[in-house]
């Protein structure tokens, strides 16, 4: 199995079992116009990512390997909104809302969708997620057991929250987790690269980091062809 450059020292990467995990790339939280913007958030500063984001989904596809995408969002009842997630932030325009792209984060909804750099391919995975955690009230958990994957290399937005919060809920499930740098990005640049350091402190208590170079000149040499 081949190794790769990483922080804090290099990931092994298993072909058999393993799989790229896309986070929240959604129109609601890269767009003018949605969810994000109407809390106040810089949107250019995660826009870096999105090529990354995208280059490394054509390269899994080349190698077959499982691409997997979460999108953070509701029931169109709030069934499954609690209030404290409702009411956090007082953003102008509340979840659930009407805004520039349908109802805010409510799945079905054009702002709940993928932005067209990422979006899924049709046999792909995609997850619907009410939380930050792409496994909780999901079936992640079951998906990557079923194909028998081990090692999720991930990436999306934002870093420090719903990236974060994945990479430590998989890493307490057993998972080998290695986080893009250059495929996530957070609003607030400050809190990305304090989260970097946070996963990978103590000799990667959580995981491991890496960048996305390495990670490609790596997955190019083993591509399949389509």
């Amino acid at each position: 199995m081949p190794f790769i450059e990483a922080d804090p020292f290099p990931f092994q990467f298993d072909f058999d079992h393993a799989a790229l995990i896309c986070i929240d790339m959604q129109r609601d939280f890269c767009l003018p116009g949605g969810f994000a913007e109407s809390l106040g958030d810089k949107i250019e500063n995660i826009q870096p990512c999105i090529p990354v984001i995208a280059k490394l989904q054509a390269a899994f596809r080349r190698c077959r390997l499982p691409v997997i995408h979460t999108k953070e969002c509701h029931k169109p009842d709030l069934s499954d909104l609690p209030v404290a997630k409702l009411n956090r932030g007082n953003p102008r325009i509340k979840i659930g809302e009407s805004g520039p792209m349908g109802r805010i984060l409510i799945d079905g909804e054009p702002g709940t969708d993928f932005i067209p750099e990422n979006e899924p391919w049709v046999n792909e995975h995609v997850i619907s997620k009410p939380g930050k955690d792409a496994f909780y009230a999901t079936d992640l958990d079951e998906y990557l057991m079923r194909r028998k994957i081990t090692g999720l290399v991930i990436t999306g937005v934002t870093t420090e929250v719903c990236v974060q919060t994945t990479m430590r809920c998989a890493n307490d499930r057993g998972y080998d987790c290695v986080l893009v740098e250059d495929g996530t990005d957070s609003y607030f640049p400050e809190f990305k690269a304090m989260t970097l350091k946070a996963l990978t402190a103590q000799g990667g208590i959580v995981g491991w980091t890496c960048k996305s170079e390495a990670l490609l000149s790596m997955l190019a040499k083993e591509q399949s062809p389509m």
